[in-house]
């Protein structure tokens, strides 16, 4: 009778440690883009559970509506534009970046056939998710590259990637910043690509992870279990064609093969092996928003990017051991 005892106590002991190591966290992926495929992948291969993580996901397209949930305390984990989170630091929010996205720009400018080159953009209505957005921002580098101003082009906001391309199909703007899949299905359609920054584009990390100073200080378990997890997928979804593409069409819900295989090939060339925040790319942009902004012409990476989880992570061999 002592040893049945014993083994239920042990049993709900074991139960309740389990209970216990299963944080609730709540993360936002912000885009229908390869971007965020470390984190599909994460959660598809059970990743998060297995770093400790009772994860709810959740889906805000728009960094700004995602930053502000994050402040409210109603998410924990937000995927961001690292030009939308230097600005809510520079005016006084409580946003730092823990590890990140992507260091590149993963867009292309698609334009309707007549349109070949940037500077035919001139006068032209070009879609864009949102203003601040990255969609925003690659859109003013193209018109930058192409000599104009952005007083020369007429942005329309629609909300999401793929609406920019159902948008420019009817006709009703000429061109657009599309992130893979959806550039793939531009192509497909008969757009021509102006401009591809993932390839052509400056070292620049259009997509960060973020969260609060203050949860990080609060909860620094939880930070480094979210920073595990996604750098796991990462690695995954870099070595894993199928695991990749498996991710990719679940999310995008796109189903043509050749889409999806020219997605993976694009975003696998464009992640890095370790998750590190561009510091050349963080500085460009402090310097270029310093130029307006004074508050933000004094910051510096420290003030915006905390890696001590993925520097602690790195030390410890563990991307090494992913490989």
């Amino acid at each position: 009778m002592k040893v049945r005892i014993s083994a239920l106590v042990l049993f709900f002991l074991a139960a309740t440690s389990s209970a216990i190591a299963q944080q609730k966290v709540r993360l936002n992926w912000g885009a229908i883009s390869g971007v965020m495929s470390s984190i599909w992948v994460a959660q598809e291969e059970g990743l998060f559970k297995k770093h400790g993580l009772d994860i709810e996901l959740i889906h805000i397209p728009s960094t700004s509506r995602a930053i502000q949930s994050m402040l409210s305390g109603e998410i924990h984990f937000t995927t961001a534009d690292a030009l939308n989170s230097i600005q809510a630091v520079g005016a006084g929010a409580d946003v730092v970046m823990i590890c990140e996205g992507i260091n590149r720009f993963v867009f292309s400018i698609m334009a309707r056939p007549e349109i070949k080159r940037l500077a035919d953009l001139k006068g032209k209505k070009i879609g864009i998710t949102r203003i601040g957005s990255s969609t925003h921002t690659a859109v003013l580098f193209a018109v930058n590259k192409a000599g104009l101003a952005a007083m020369d082009v007429s942005l329309l906001q629609l909300g999401e990637v793929p609406n920019i391309l159902t948008t420019l199909l009817a006709g009703q703007i000429d061109a657009g910043a599309l992130s893979p899949p959806t550039n793939s299905r531009a192509k497909k359609a008969g757009l021509f690509e102006l401009l591809n920054l993932g390839t052509d584009g400056p070292e620049y990390p259009s997509t960060v992870i973020a969260s609060t100073r203050a949860y990080v200080k609060a909860n620094p378990e939880n930070t480094r279990r979210i920073v595990r997890a996604i750098g796991e997928g990462l690695s995954i979804f870099k070595a894993n064609r199928q695991i990749g593409i498996r991710a990719i069409q679940k999310y995008s819900r796109l189903q043509d093969s050749d889409i999806l295989e020219d997605t993976y090939v694009q975003f696998r060339d464009a992640f890095d092996t370790i998750p590190y925040v561009s510091k050349t790319g963080i500085q460009l942009l402090i310097s270029s928003l310093g130029e307006k902004d004074a508050k933000i012409r004094q910051l510096r990476y420290e003030d915006v990017a905390d890696m001590r989880f993925v520097t602690e992570l790195e030390k410890d061999g563990f991307f090494k051991k992913l490989k």
